[in-house]
């Protein structure tokens, strides 16, 4: 399909995470994000980066010095293409089997339950 890119890997998808909340940003300042969290290797962050930049997942300005990375595309359509990876490997492309799963896992609190009617409701076309 056309635009398809590869699902990023548990590594990647913190890479991006970060891009995602901080904007285009250098290595430097992705492995200072990171290391704020967890223990890393700037080395490491750098070959994931790389890596990234091949694969499409991130695009990569070369004019400066020190290049400066963004994402590729937007978070939401990135979790829109893990969800829907999900649905399929993971709930046999059953939408409830998914929801149930996931409140199931974790409770839920009463606003999010009441952002999930709404949305179900708008998604059907209908308002209450």
């Amino acid at each position: 399909m056309p635009g398809e890119l590869p699902k990023p890997t548990e590594a990647e998808l913190e890479i991006l995470t970060v891009l995602w909340s901080i904007g285009p940003s250098t290595v430097r300042s992705v492995y200072e994000a990171i290391t704020r969290r967890r223990p890393a290797q700037y080395s490491t962050i750098l070959k994931f980066m790389q890596i990234m930049a091949e694969k499409g997942l991130v695009l990569r300005d070369e004019t400066q010095r020190a290049h400066v990375y963004r994402t590729a595309r937007p978070r939401e359509w990135t979790q829109k293409q893990l969800a829907g990876d999900l649905l399929e490997r993971a709930f046999n492309g059953s939408a409830k089997a998914l929801l149930l799963g996931a409140l199931s896992a974790r409770k839920a609190s009463k606003q999010d339950l009441s952002e999930l009617r709404k949305l179900l409701d708008d998604y059907e076309g209908t308002k209450k």
